[in-house]
C-alpha cells in the first residue's frame, strides 16, 4: 500500500467514524398572550327583538274626502302636529245650521218662559184655569229641552269639524302612506292612514332560562342592559323595565324587555340585538382572550408556555365568555402565557417561538 493510499484510507474511516449532526430542532411560531387578572362584570346574553314603546294606527273619525297629507313617509313627527285635513266644509255647514237652530229654539224658549210668567200672575187672580196654566209651563219646559238639545248638536258639530283636522297622538315615526290625499275616508275603514312607531325611547324584548330567574328578581327592576345591533354598530345602554308574570312552560324561558333611550336610532323595530344582562360584578376574575380556548372530546383546554418555550396542554373550566374575553374559573393562573395563535401545529412535545405578544 502505497503512502497516498494509506492516507486516503485514514480520511476515509475517520469520516465514517465521525458523529453524526443532526438538523436544528423545529420550532412553532405562535402568538401569545398574558393571563390577566381584573374585576369582570357577570353577565346573562341573550337575543332580543326591538319592538317600538308604542304603536298607534292612525285612522279617521270623520268621513270625507282627504285634501292634504302635511307630512312625508317615515318623517319624524310630534304629538299635536297635523297630519292630515278632510274636507271641512259640509261639517262647517252642519255647524252654522246648529247654530241656527239654537237661536231660533232659545228665542222661543224666551218667549215661552215669558208666557208662563203671565199665567203665573193671571192663576193667582183665578182669570185663567190651573190646567192652562200647566199646559204654558209644560211648554216652556219643552223648549228648554229643545234649546239645551240644539246646544248639544252644536258641540257634536264642533267635535266632527275638529275631526277634519288629524294629528299625530305620540310622537314617533311615521311608516309608509295607505292613503293618498283625493281618496274618500270612512270611519268605519279598517286600514290605517298611516302607522306611528315610538322609537325614542324604544323597547327590547327577549328570554333568559327560569333558572335566572331569582337573580333577576333579586335585582329588580332597573337591572343594566346593554343592546347591540347583531350586524354591528353602537351599543346602547339601557335597563330592565319588564318581568313577566309566568315561565313559558312549553321553552322554560321568562319574557324580559328593556327600555333604551335610543337617542342615536340604532335600535330599529324588529330588529335583532345582542342583549346583555350586567347583574353583578366578579372582583379579581382571571381572563384570557376568547381565542385561546380549544375544543376537544374531554373539554375546553388552552396550551400555557412553559419558561423553557415548551408547551403544555391545559384543561380550563370557563365561566362565562364576555365579548372577546373568557373569565377562567379554573386551569389558569394570573401571570401564566397562553398560545391564542398556532394551536393546530403544537403537541404537548412542541416548543413555541413567540412572534407577537398580544
Amino acid at each position: 500500500m502505497t503512502k497516498r493510499t494509506l492516507v486516503l484510507t485514514v480520511m476515509f474511516l475517520t469520516a465514517c467514524g465521525g458523529k453524526k449532526v443532526g438538523p436544528a430542532d423545529d420550532r412553532v411560531p405562535v402568538t401569545v398572550a398574558r393571563a390577566e387578572q381584573r374585576d369582570m362584570p357577570v353577565q346573562l346574553r341573550a337575543i332580543g327583538t326591538v319592538q317600538p314603546l308604542q304603536t298607534v294606527l292612525v285612522r279617521a273619525l270623520a268621513p270625507g274626502q282627504l285634501t292634504r297629507v302635511w307630512f312625508r313617509e317615515g318623517d319624524e313627527v310630534r304629538k299635536g302636529q297635523l297630519l292630515f285635513t278632510i274636507d271641512p266644509r259640509p261639517f262647517q255647514a252642519a255647524l252654522a245650521q246648529a247654530r241656527a237652530n239654537l237661536a231660533r229654539d232659545e228665542a222661543q224658549l224666551r218667549n215661552s218662559e215669558a208666557e208662563r210668567a203671565r199665567y203665573a200672575e193671571l192663576v193667582k187672580k183665578d182669570y185663567v184655569t190651573r190646567e192652562d196654566f200647566d199646559r204654558i209651563s209644560s211648554g216652556a219646559e219643552a223648549a228648554g229641552a229643545v234649546v239645551a238639545a240644539d246646544r248639544a248638536a252644536i258641540e257634536n258639530a264642533q267635535l266632527q269639524l275638529a275631526y277634519c283636522e288629524i294629528r299625530a297622538p305620540l310622537d314617533g315615526r311615521t311608516g309608509s302612506l295607505q292613503v293618498h290625499a283625493g281618496n274618500i275616508i270612512r270611519a268605519s275603514d279598517t286600514t290605517p292612514l298611516v302607522v306611528i312607531n315610538q322609537v325614542h325611547p324604544i323597547n327590547v324584548q327577549f328570554a333568559v332560562p327560569e333558572r335566572d330567574l331569582g337573580r333577576l328578581r333579586a335585582g329588580g327592576k332597573g337591572i343594566p342592559v346593554t343592546a347591540a345591533p347583531s350586524g354591528g354598530g353602537a351599543i346602547e345602554n339601557g335597563h330592565l323595565s319588564f318581568v313577566d308574570n309566568a315561565v313559558d312552560s312549553s321553552t322554560g324561558t321568562i319574557t324580559l324587555k328593556a327600555t333604551f333611550l335610543n337617542d342615536s336610532r340604532a335600535l330599529w323595530p324588529g330588529q335583532y340585538v345582542n342583549v346583555a344582562v350586567t347583574l353583578s360584578g366578579r372582583p379579581n376574575a382571571v381572563v384570557v382572550p376568547a381565542q385561546a380556548l380549544q375544543n376537544s372530546q374531554r373539554g375546553q383546554y388552552v396550551y400555557v408556555v412553559r419558561s423553557d418555550n415548551g408547551v403544555e396542554m391545559r384543561p380550563v373550566s370557563v365561566t362565562q365568555q364576555i365579548d372577546q374575553v373568557a373569565i377562567i374559573r379554573s386551569g389558569v393562573v394570573a401571570g401564566e402565557t397562553v398560545v391564542t395563535d398556532g394551536q393546530l401545529k403544537l403537541t404537548p412535545k412542541s416548543k413555541v417561538e413567540i412572534k407577537q405578544a398580544l
